[in-house]
């Protein structure tokens, strides 16, 4: 474990690159395939960005063993988890509680986020607009298309794409299954969190607590990395308030970083084995300085405009993509793979794929060295 006391004349500790590399890893269940459920891998992870549908399923078939996509299915199904705009104004899918306990703590930002459409809701009451949109899609769940509509009926002069902007960041909207049940499909169709789960939101989280909670999952961090990864501004205060229960470091850059005093912090040489992530997968994507996981020679690599691509990981770090086509899983590197990195990427594949694809005959090829 990496030291975590402070020296004699009080300096935080630096980690490197590596240190921050396998704590974060081993926090996201990236290590080792855990040995927990979806639901409780859900809790731990704070949610799983799902702007498409089988992200999710390929985030834990990459951090739980023996996971089948079965079990989260299971879990949308029964209401016990659910998927909604949260964190970074993007789709999550979240355990139920955390729906309604999240929501209400990034509703500010979805607030803000309104202050981009004034002019198409020029005219528009958003009290009215948030009380009409709930009483249509708790009367009978909606398409975003079929909401839009309904407003325009009230609002004729307002912009159409606003209205629906309003309506999503007024209202705590959750999308209903079929939508995000593996091998189904189905539009997406639309109503309250209260509604679908059949009780009322708590209080918000506390950026107390959730602070705790984002540095168990993708510690340590910064405050600027906590608050890229929600969307929000202004948690220095309660770094600060937290400030005696947790300890701090500095990365190579010198900025401080924060983390909870028993957090696991591995060796930097620990072994990490690749690992095949979704697109949007949260690792990639929650913290302000990204090199603990991206090498910045691959910086953007895996987007195209704002199409993300499947990552692997090798040797704990982004180094290439994947996709799946008809009869093959093709793996593209950023660079030469020496011959144990192939074996090691080819029986990750092979693990993957037999979570994800039991009845289905893939082979596994190599694509070109991406320059």
């Amino acid at each position: 474990m990496t030291n975590t006391k402070r020296s004699v004349t009080g300096t935080a500790p630096r980690l490197g690159t590596r240190a921050l590399n396998r704590a974060t890893l081993d926090r996201q269940l990236l290590l080792r395939p855990a040995r927990i459920s979806a639901a409780a891998a859900v809790e731990h992870l704070v949610g799983l960005q799902a702007q498409n549908v089988k992200p999710p399923y390929y985030a834990l078939a990459a951090r739980l063993d023996g996971f089948a996509p079965e079990a989260l299915s299971r879990l949308m199904a029964d209401r016990a988890v659910v998927r909604i705009v949260t964190m970074r104004s993007t789709i999550h899918t979240h355990t139920a509680d955390d729906c309604l306990a999240l929501r209400p703590l990034v509703q500010p930002a979805r607030d803000r986020e309104l202050t981009q459409f004034r002019k198409g809701l020029a005219g528009v009451g958003l009290d009215r607009l948030a009380a009409l949109a709930r009483e249509l899609v708790e009367t009978e769940p909606r398409t975003m298309k079929q909401l839009r509509e309904a407003l325009l009926q009230e609002w004729p002069d307002a912009d159409p794409q606003a209205l629906s902007v309003a309506a999503r960041c007024r209202l705590p909207l959750v999308q209903l299954t079929p939508r995000g049940l593996w091998g189904r499909s189905g539009q997406v169709s639309l109503t309250t969190a209260e509604h679908w789960l059949g009780r009322p939101a708590g209080p918000a989280a506390t950026p107390d607590a959730v602070v705790l909670r984002y540095l168990a999952a993708f510690g340590p961090a910064s405050v600027r990395d906590m608050q890229t990864w929600a969307g929000l501004t202004r948690l220095r205060d309660a770094f600060e308030r937290l400030r005696p229960r947790l300890v701090t470091f500095r990365d190579e850059g010198g900025a401080e970083l924060f983390d909870l005093p028993d957090a696991p912090r591995p060796d930097p040489d620990t072994p990490a084995p690749p690992r095949f992530l979704p697109e949007f997968d949260n690792l990639l994507l929650s913290h302000a300085d990204r090199t603990r996981v991206v090498p910045p020679e691959h910086r953007g690599r895996s987007w195209q405009g704002n199409i993300a691509s499947c990552t692997l990981l090798v040797d704990g770090f982004l180094a290439g993509l994947w996709r799946l086509e008809e009869h093959a899983l093709v793996i593209e590197p950023f660079g030469r793979l020496t011959r144990a990195q192939r074996d090691e990427v080819t029986a990750e594949g092979e693990r993957m794929l037999r979570m994800m694809h039991p009845e289905t005959s893939y082979d596994i090829r190599f694509g070109a060295v991406r320059t």
